[in-house]
């Protein structure tokens, strides 16, 4: 196998732009809890033998864990060099590439795993390059991100104010938007998760949120704009470098009236059903208090949307109303009956918010 050694370590600057599709050769479960997002996951060991590995190697030593480690690919480099061949085409297939055959590997540290995966590409004709420190690497660069100092504008409003979707023509007008919940899969409620897909594990959301805002570094807008929200959305946490930029961040509050913000509610969430809106709402009884969780219980068994938001948006408010206390550089705007598209439009004619081509 010296063949792994002619295989050179590219700094992570040089692999973010090398060409050819991202293999992460890690166990299904380091992939699970968090990748380079776009990678495809090749494993080289699955869970067991990478557990199998790992403890040889403490109890015994480099060489005896580098032999229970061929004994478990020795079946396995048929299928594995059918895999590596499999993502260079499905890319080739759907995307013009400047360095036919070419891929980016990496594992853990950049070791043995990566290493060994790119011996056996070159094997087969493929051009592979390898990550010098592995998903460490990247990792730390993802943490750089977050403390880079970011042009940021938040868009604020209390609950039902339709912010997700003002965000959303926001974007087409060309303001650059990271969507923080749609990153986390969770609207950042009791409610949040209703509809949505499984979450991203906390380190996942933090690798698609860095890769946001590096996009950002490379297009013209002046101005990144997020929703202003708490730290956590579900199980993700807004990384702290980065939360603490969003409380110091100017913020655009927009408002709307009781009953269009309860139409929006029930426009959302009533689609989910009794059922699901009943254990959402038990999951903050302590925080509503007795007398206004029997209120939205007994109104959510009647199916009485209206009223059930009404029993609820009290406590909301007051949590929104805190946070907003903190704020040091806010302008309100009031856009009652106004569609998210005609409330963009609004918001640009007075100078709010700068349209970019």
């Amino acid at each position: 196998m010296s063949g792994m050694a002619l295989n050179p370590l590219d700094s992570i600057e040089r692999f973010r732009n090398a060409s050819g599709p991202l293999v992460d050769v890690r166990s299904p479960s380091e992939y699970k809890k968090g990748h380079w997002p776009g990678a495809v996951n090749l494993p080289l060991f699955n869970d067991d033998e990478r557990a199998k590995v790992g403890t040889t190697y403490k109890q015994k030593g480099r060489d005896k864990a580098i032999e229970q480690g061929l004994r478990f690919t020795g079946t396995k480099l048929l299928e594995l060099s059918k895999g590596l061949k499999n993502i260079v085409n499905k890319q080739a297939a759907t995307k013009s590439n400047t360095c036919p055959n070419s891929l980016r590997i990496y594992c853990w540290r950049g070791g043995l795993r990566s290493s060994s995966v790119a011996w056996l590409a070159e094997l087969v004709d493929l051009n592979p390059s390898l990550l010098e420190g592995g998903y460490k690497s990247y990792r730390r660069w993802v943490l750089q991100q977050f403390e880079k100092k970011l042009a940021l504008r938040l868009l604020g409003g209390r609950t039902g104010t339709g912010k997700t979707d003002l965000l959303k023509e926001f974007k087409k007008k060309g303001l650059y938007v990271v969507d923080l919940e749609g990153l986390a899969n969770h609207r950042g409620s009791s409610f949040g998760a209703l509809g949505l897909s499984e979450q991203p594990s906390t380190e996942h959301f933090e690798n698609l949120l860095a890769e946001e805002l590096q996009n950002f570094q490379t297009i013209a807008s002046k101005e990144i704009w997020l929703e202003a929200e708490s730290a956590n959305l579900g199980r993700c946490r807004i990384p702290e470098a980065l939360f603490k930029q969003m409380k110091e961040a100017p913020l655009l509050e927009i408002s709307r009236p009781l009953e269009e913000r309860v139409n929006q509610l029930i426009k959302v969430y009533s689609q989910y059903g009794a059922e699901a809106l009943h254990e959402a709402t038990v999951r903050i009884s302590r925080r509503l208090g007795p007398q206004r969780t029997k209120e939205a219980l007994n109104a959510l068994s009647l199916h009485k949307w209206d009223q059930a938001c009404l029993a609820m948006l009290d406590y909301y408010d007051r949590c929104y109303d805190h946070e907003l206390t903190r704020t040091l550089h806010k302008e309100s705007i009031d856009i009652s009956t106004l569609s998210p598209v005609e409330a963009t439009e609004t918001l640009i004619e007075k100078g709010v918010i700068s349209k970019h081509d």
